[in-house]
């Protein structure tokens, strides 16, 4: 990941492409992902994950071409706040109103962890109203 004049940037290999849309393949790495004894290393961790970029120009791509995927930081913030901002707030905020009104700590807890079911069915319902408000972007590497 690199953060470039207030955008996101991560290197990837174009997967396919289907009309309008580019599917690229990044590997996201830990920060000690490229540390020298990282394949002996239980802490060094990397993910794949597969972007969908919507563009006019998904015709101008290659399956295997080396592609640069941004999104702004804005957009990136956004999906922070729903993905782990707001879900910490909704459990904090439950929790601390039902200790204050059964003086249950386990009971609390509970409901806490419960009150999240809503919001991430909540989140999914709304995914494409979600999704519309971050834009990824995809641009060819010099080889």
């Amino acid at each position: 990941m690199h953060l470039m004049k207030s955008k996101i940037t991560h290197k990837g290999v174009v997967e396919c492409i289907d009309n309008d849309i580019v599917r690229v393949r990044i590997v996201q790495a830990s920060a000690c992902g490229s540390c020298k004894v990282a394949g002996h290393c239980s802490a060094a961790e990397t993910k794949v994950k597969t972007i969908d970029v919507v563009t006019p120009q998904a015709a101008t791509y290659h399956a295997g071409d080396s592609v640069l995927v941004s999104v702004s930081e804005q957009s990136a913030h956004k999906a922070l706040l729903v993905g782990f901002g707001l879900p910490f707030v909704v459990l904090v905020v439950t929790v601390f109103v039902c200790v204050w009104l059964t003086s249950n700590e386990t009971l609390s807890a509970l409901l806490g962890l419960a009150a999240l079911v809503p919001y991430y069915i909540i989140v999914r319902l709304c995914r494409n109203r979600i999704g519309n408000g971050v834009t990824f972007n995809v641009e060819k590497l010099s080889e």
